[in-house]
């Protein structure tokens, strides 16, 4: 039997989405999604898909690119996952070698990647040359059986609205997730600067539920807001959730994230999933609060390029 590593195809779609649920079961994605990111990805982001194939089936993939939005330079990912019956085939080893000869050559300096926290994964990281850095938790919610906190009373000036309220002019929220973006605890911080480039990877993604993503607005300028994504199979993910800094401290962001987990239940999503960095204590507070239990953890690793 041999493996080989290619470039994506659109007809991988389903085979992609087959073996990213069954190495990352709490991750929500769609095949339209996968399509979607490598289509509209930024030119500087240099994004590339990769896929292990065995004997005709897809046994693995990798996310490739460089951090552009980052203010540091040379930095780029990988994020290999391999199906977990078939591991042990050297996909994996191959598909890290793919990526980082391109990155090298797209002149990256550094590469991180995410790896679960059990003991093979970080074996075989180790033997690749990744040093461990800050650990991250996946998230689950009960949405079907589990009980929500009642909804909340709202503060003078405030009101709760959806991302759909703003399908005519979304600048607010772009610059929302900006602020917010910028001040998230991270090796790599990230600076949204362009806002078409907004639309085109993020606003405009076949997995952003514009009707689950709440927003509060403040005398009426959005002060925080939390995304949800789901995959129409009753998954929901949720994506970033945010204050302003002007608005911070007032307890906003959970009064968002509640009325979208409201919001998702209603519509019929039965389990809920985020993540978060281990050292975001807010966050990791507002999920306790909300109940829900981490399910896997991740350590961010970085191998640095000859």
């Amino acid at each position: 039997m041999t493996v080989i590593v290619r470039d994506f195809r659109p007809a991988d779609a389903e085979g992609w989405v087959r073996v990213r649920r069954a190495a990352l079961p709490f991750m929500v994605t769609t095949p339209e999604r996968i399509v979607f990111d490598l289509a509209n990805a930024a030119p500087a982001k240099r994004y590339r898909l990769l896929v292990a194939e065995e004997d005709g089936e897809l046994i693995g993939t990798a996310q490739v690119g460089l951090a552009h939005e980052s203010p540091k330079p040379g930095q780029a990912f990988c994020n290999p996952y391999i199906h977990p019956e078939r591991t042990g085939r050297g996909a994996g080893t191959l598909l890290l070698r793919t990526a980082e000869e391109y990155l090298a050559l797209a002149g990256a300096t550094s590469v991180y990647t995410w790896v679960l926290d059990t003991p093979d994964d970080l074996a075989f990281a180790k033997r690749r040359g990744y040093e461990p850095s800050r650990p991250a938790h996946f998230f689950h919610l009960d949405l079907a059986h589990g009980t929500l906190p009642p909804r909340q009373d709202l503060p003078a000036g405030a009101e709760l609205r959806t991302a759909a309220d703003f399908a005519d002019d979304p600048r607010p929220l772009f610059e929302a997730d900006a602020e917010t973006t910028a001040d998230e605890p991270s090796d790599t911080p990230a600076l949204l600067s362009g806002y078409e480039e907004w639309l085109d990877e993020i606003w405009r993604s076949p997995s952003l539920d514009h009707h689950l993503t709440s927003v509060v607005t403040a005398d009426g300028e959005v002060a925080a807001f939390s995304v949800a994504e789901t995959d129409g199979t009753g998954r929901y993910w949720s994506g970033m959730t945010g204050t302003r800094r002007a608005y911070r401290n007032r307890g906003l962001a959970k009064l968002a994230k509640n009325d979208s987990l409201h919001r998702a239940r209603a519509a019929g999503c039965t389990d809920a999933y985020t993540g978060n960095d281990a050292d975001n204590g807010p966050m990791l507070a507002i999920n306790r609060w909300f109940g829900y239990e981490i399910c896997a953890t991740e350590v961010r690793h970085v191998r640095r390029l000859a």
